[in-house]
This record gives C-alpha cells, structure tokens and sequence, in this order.
C-alpha cells in the first residue's frame, strides 16, 4: 500500500513494498550542509582561478564566470547563470519534474571537480594511478570519460570497446542525453549518504551505470536501431543485473540505489526525481500488449 511521509526536502510517495519514491508537486529544498564539509555558499558570479580552485578542491565551486580580460560584474554573472539554466531547459517548475537547484556544479565545474577527487585519490592511492588516469585523467570532457567507462564495461568478445566507446559518446553529445546523465549525477550525490564524491558515482555505482545504459538504448530504440538497444539491454543485464526494456521512459534525477535485481518493462514510464532500491520489479499486468507496466512519478 502507498503511504506519504514528509521530509526535509518535501513530500514524498513511497511504497516500502516497491522500495520507491517520488516528489509530489512540492519543490525540493536546497541541499544541506553536504558530508562533514563547511556549510555551501550560494550563486558565486565572478571569482578568482585561484580561489574557485580551492572551492572545487572542497566539492563548493557552485558557479563561476570570467572573461579573458578578467572577472565580469556581479550583475552580469547572474545574467549568465539564469541564461545557462534556461538553455538547459532546468528551470524550477514547481512540480515533481527536474529542476536546478542553486547548489549544483554546472557541466565544467562538475568535470573539474571530479578531475579533481580523481587526482586526489591516485596520489593517496597510487596502485589506482593507472585506473584513475585510463577512465578521468585521459579525457578531456565527461561525456568521454563515461562512455569509455561503460565501453569497457559492456564489451564481450564480438563487441569490442572501442567500437561501443565511439556509439556512446554519439549519444552523449546528444542534449537529451547529456541533460540526463547529469540530472542523474547529482541526484545521486545529493540524495545518497554514501557517495562522498561526485567521482565514486561515475566510477563505482552500477545503478547510475545502468541508467545511462538504458538511456543510450533508448536513444537508439527511438532510432530504429532496436536489435542493438535490445543488444545493450542484454549486456546491461548480464553486467549490472538491472534489466530494463529500451522502450521504457525514463525522466532526470533517477537513482537507482544498488540496483540489483531491478526490472523494468516495455511501456514503464518513471518520471523526474525518482529514488529506487534494488529488487524492483516494474513488471506487466498480464495483458498482451500495449499500455501494461506501471507509471510511477
């Protein structure tokens, strides 16, 4: 039976049973004092390299803007924000659906500040040297960095890395993609006590590798391509345990903790800002064909 409960950052459906959540047309609270660290400042318009730098070294740098002739004006960083937000379509909605919230890294930020736990991490750990250099260090954008990560995760003998590498960084260029998998990132990190670092979620957790996973399948089954989404749906279950139908939609904001056992059919639809457990099974209601998996969110 579903039950609500409030919490802090609002209204929440759940279902024990299920093991889901969703917001319900209240819009998140800012995120809160994060994992130990000093209370997070809000929008930063213009700042200097040198003290961004040491704000992404904490995980804090929440947005800066320069120019190459130096630091611009507070009204015009704002300007730039609001400009950056809106072309990504994030605007707060206030309802469930994604929205940005003025605590998240940007795109450059968010890279820099993985780069940044990643190097960290090879030097307090150098038998992780080679690992962390192959799949952040060696690229250049995050777009390329995920795709070789799930590329090597994903090939077996008659599909090579290299070929899965350069289809997946196709599909991550894509807007639509690359909103999503961000979405997913932060909602991750903003969500789970567990992931301290924005680069344990990229590296470590098959639940967010699942997920871009299935969004890349169903780009491509949205394309015609459906023996290879099928394909992918194939590889993702054998290699993370999460099977989800390319058909399935998907919105922002989906975590999938731990992730094991997670089943989704065809014509499921989970919206923005849903929260899983492993063992769910979103699975058919004996008909057919057609409209027959569950809607959540």
């Amino acid at each position: 039976m579903k039950t609500s409960t409030s919490t802090a950052r609002g209204r929440l459906a759940t279902s024990p049973a299920l093991g889901w959540s969703s917001c319900r047309g209240v819009r998140r609270a800012p995120k809160p004092q994060e994992k130990g660290s000093p209370a997070e400042p809000r929008a930063i318009p213009a700042v200097s390299s040198s003290s961004c730098k040491r704000r992404r070294e904490r995980g804090l740098c929440v947005w800066s803007a320069s120019t190459s002739s130096g630091n611009i004006s507070k009204s015009e960083g704002l300007d730039e924000k609001k400009s950056f937000i809106k072309s990504k379509m994030l605007q707060k909605n206030g309802d469930c659906s994604w929205a940005w919230d003025d605590h998240y890294l940007e795109k450059d930020n968010l890279w820099l500040t993985i780069r940044d736990e990643v190097l960290a991490d090879s030097r307090t750990e150098p038998m992780l040297a080679s690992f962390m250099y192959s799949t952040v260090l060696a690229h250049g954008t995050i777009e390329e960095s995920l795709a070789f990560i799930l590329a090597n995760k994903l090939e077996c003998p008659v599909l090579p890395a290299t070929q899965l590498m350069q289809l997946f960084h196709e599909a991550f260029t894509s807007d639509e993609l690359r909103a999503g998998f961000l979405a997913d990132l932060l909602a991750t990190y903003d969500r789970d006590p567990a992931c301290k670092k924005y680069c344990t979620c990229l590296l470590y957790f098959k639940g967010f590798h699942a997920v871009q996973t299935h969004r890349i399948a169903h780009y491509l089954y949205k394309r015609g391509r459906t023996s290879l989404a099928i394909l992918l749906q194939s590889r993702s279950s054998e290699t993370f345990h999460v099977d989800i139908h390319p058909a399935a939609k998907l919105g922002k904001g989906i975590m999938l903790d731990h992730a094991t056992g997670v089943v989704m059919g065809e014509s499921t639809v989970v919206g923005d800002n849903v929260s899983m457990l492993h063992h769910v099974t979103l699975g058919g209601s004996g008909k057919s064909g057609g409209d027959r998996h569950p809607k959540i969110g």
